[in-house]
């Protein structure tokens, strides 16, 4: 099933999004073994992303052949885990976390590449930058000497209401397009499971897939109550 998963969503993106632009797949690890996504990885997977620092560690050097990437909540006191050792962190949700990042990456002489995460739906449970204060605060970032500021990540609220959540890529990727005329911008992260199909009608290039890849996830074995 691993096989049909993987092959069937890289099939769905070969076409790009609305915008001809090539889709890039993440693949969300969360509790997800290494053997498992090295599996996934066999059959085309290309990149992967951690949410948990811990996970991250614990794996990353187990798997192989792949690009890694941070997607989940980042408190600053474990940025230095990951610095030099993915390619993207995905989910910098406030100015001292770009600036942390940007420090830790001076102490290894590193450039590292990020997204700048946006409330997309004005969620009080969900971090990340409004639409109004966006634009300054990713322009202000951009001076940082070893942060590179590649692109936009939202996730979207959990809602049926499928015009609703076109409309906020749409809003996100008009922000991005903004931005990309003064940065040099790549990617524009939205889209999982349960949306991502929206998201890349709506001009998202790339997307972080979990469940739709490696199945339903079984927290309580990740826990140890099983």
């Amino acid at each position: 099933m691993l096989k049909e998963n993987v092959q069937k969503i890289l099939s769905e993106i070969s076409g790009g999004n609305d915008l001809g632009e090539k889709i890039t797949l993440v693949g969300a690890t969360k509790t997800v073994d290494a053997d498992t996504i090295n599996e996934a990885i066999s059959y085309g997977l290309e990149v992967v992303a951690e949410n948990k620092v811990q996970e991250f560690r614990e794996k990353t050097d187990l798997i192989k052949g792949v690009r890694q990437q941070f997607i989940g909540h980042l408190q600053t006191n474990k940025v230095k885990y990951l610095i030099g050792k993915v390619e993207l962190i995905q989910s910098v949700d406030t100015i001292n976390l770009a600036q942390v990042i940007d420090k830790e990456s001076k102490k290894k002489n590193v450039i590292t590449n990020i997204l700048i995460e946006i409330n997309a739906g004005g969620e009080l449970t969900k971090s990340g930058f409004s639409f109004d204060n966006a634009i300054d605060a990713v322009l202000s970032l951009s001076g940082l000497e070893n942060v590179k500021i590649v692109g936009l990540m939202a996730m979207l609220p959990n809602s049926e209401d499928e015009e609703y959540l076109a409309s906020l890529c749409r809003k996100t990727r008009d922000l991005y397009d903004k931005l990309k005329a003064k940065l040099p911008f790549s990617y524009l992260s939205i889209g999982m499971t349960h949306d991502y199909k929206i998201a890349i009608r709506n001009g998202s290039n790339m997307i972080r897939i979990g469940s739709a890849v490696f199945g339903k996830r079984n927290y309580e074995v990740k826990n140890g109550n099983v």
